[in-house]
């Protein structure tokens, strides 16, 4: 069921892997109550400049340049768009500096960008994201959809009658 949810929301079918390695998470993904209400839209993940920056899920990339004087890379996902027509998922990277140009196939886990300065976490970080649309999700989907579940055994719990 949880499987089936994830791949639901994601739609992707094809293997996915960290952006950066080691990963460690130091800002969680943390939704808005409103679209434009205060929230953390991506995580970040501890990255200084010159860290690597790995393709999360295979797809074709779709923008490469400077927003607001950072560098950000996205990419949409191969066979994440719902049918018929629906919105493709779309990774987006920041501050990078891009390895690939527009227009570029990935695979997951290549290596499309380097982290680079300023970043507004003191240590330097990759703020990842995740988004159909206009609307946000959890990046952390795209890695926890691949596992079967299983069931496991329950300890510390009295049996019933």
């Amino acid at each position: 069921m949880y499987r089936a949810l994830l791949l639901t929301l994601t739609g992707l079918t094809a293997a996915a892997a960290w952006p950066v390695v080691p990963p460690t998470v130091i800002h969680p993904w943390a939704p808005p109550a409103t679209p434009y209400g205060p929230g953390h839209r991506g995580i970040d993940l501890a990255a200084p400049p010159g860290t690597p920056v790995r393709a999360a899920a295979p797809g074709r990339i779709t923008f490469a340049g400077r927003v607001a004087g950072r560098g950000v890379l996205t990419i949409t996902l191969s066979g994440t768009g719902p049918p018929p027509g629906g919105t493709p998922l779309r990774t987006t990277y920041e501050p990078v500096r891009a390895e690939l140009k527009e227009g570029a196939e990935v695979v997951a886990g290549q290596v499309v960008a380097t982290t680079e300065a300023p970043s507004h976490c003191p240590q330097g970080c990759l703020h990842w994201g995740l988004r159909r649309g206009d609307t946000y999700l959890n990046p952390l989907l795209l890695l926890h959809r691949t596992g079967r579940p299983r069931l496991l055994p329950v300890t510390g719990v009295a049996e019933p009658g």
